[in-house]
């Protein structure tokens, strides 16, 4: 056995003995380790986009444990256990990969990523229609990101990436429009479809709208930090300062950066 299989077989007996053995860890439940999940997956997402490898190992470390956590939980109760996991991620990888592993000629992600869509509707069990399997808990931004992407992978999408503009310029119009008759539901409508319309935009231009949105939030609260810490030695108050003065710290963060 190599060093790999070793570490994996050592943590699947650990898991082993806190089932058994640590108070906490015998009394939870899928519903009770949900949660926690998915703030492991958003802390991994953080050192991810910091570019802090260190914590990506170590995050990726606390995500394995909980894939070994369900799979033990799943072993118990008779569901599935960690080889059940393991080989249907190992059939559904071959499945979807036939210009690896079979006689499928490919040459580009483009047309992998487009293979890849048709190949999940003819899975046995699989998704019933293309925005299938979208799951619904996803946040509205990413989720708008995967349906536009999915339907751009059997071929719904802009001939020309360029078209988007017009789509972003029509939408912002609608959406003045409503502005100006003060109509609460339609102008919500009409910030989703403006929206929507940008992060097709920012698709179409390869840019995960998420991490384009992650850094300009970033930005601003280092610009944002930089005022009030700023204010405060200058023996100012936020609250009491006009929006010229906030500008003039406001401009110096920029400059500083």
């Amino acid at each position: 056995m190599n060093e790999k299989l070793k570490s994996f077989e050592k943590l699947l007996n650990i898991m082993d003995e806190l089932r058994v053995k640590c108070p906490w860890d015998k009394s939870q439940t899928f519903d009770s380790i949900r949660t926690l999940t998915i703030e492991e997956v958003y802390e991994l997402s953080e050192s991810i986009f910091e570019k802090n490898f260190e914590n990506v190992k170590k995050e990726l470390g606390d995500i394995l444990l909980h894939i070994v956590f369900y799979s033990k939980m799943g072993s118990e109760e008779g569901y599935f256990d960690i080889k059940d996991v393991i080989d249907a991620l190992n059939n559904k990888l071959i499945f979807r990969h036939p210009h690896v592993f079979g006689d499928v000629k490919l040459q580009t992600a483009k047309e992998v990523e487009e293979s890849w869509e048709n190949l999940k509707l003819k899975e046995k069990d699989g998704n019933k229609s293309v925005l299938s399997g979208i799951p619904q808990s996803l946040p509205a931004l990413i989720k708008a990101f995967r349906i536009q992407d999915k339907a751009r992978g059997v071929g719904f999408d802009w001939e020309k990436k360029e078209q988007v503009w017009d789509k972003v310029a029509e939408e912002l119009e609608e959406l003045k429009i409503e502005i100006k008759k003060n109509d609460t539901d339609k102008i919500k409508q009409e910030f989703g479809d403006l929206l929507f319309a940008v992060i097709n935009a920012a698709r179409l231009y390869d840019v995960h709208p998420e991490d384009a949105l992650e850094m300009t939030n970033r930005k601003f609260i280092k610009r944002f930090n930089y005022l009030e810490e700023n204010t405060i030695k200058k023996g100012k108050d936020l609250k009491k300062m006009t929006l010229e003065e906030m500008d003039f710290f406001w401009n110096k963060a920029k400059d500083y950066e």
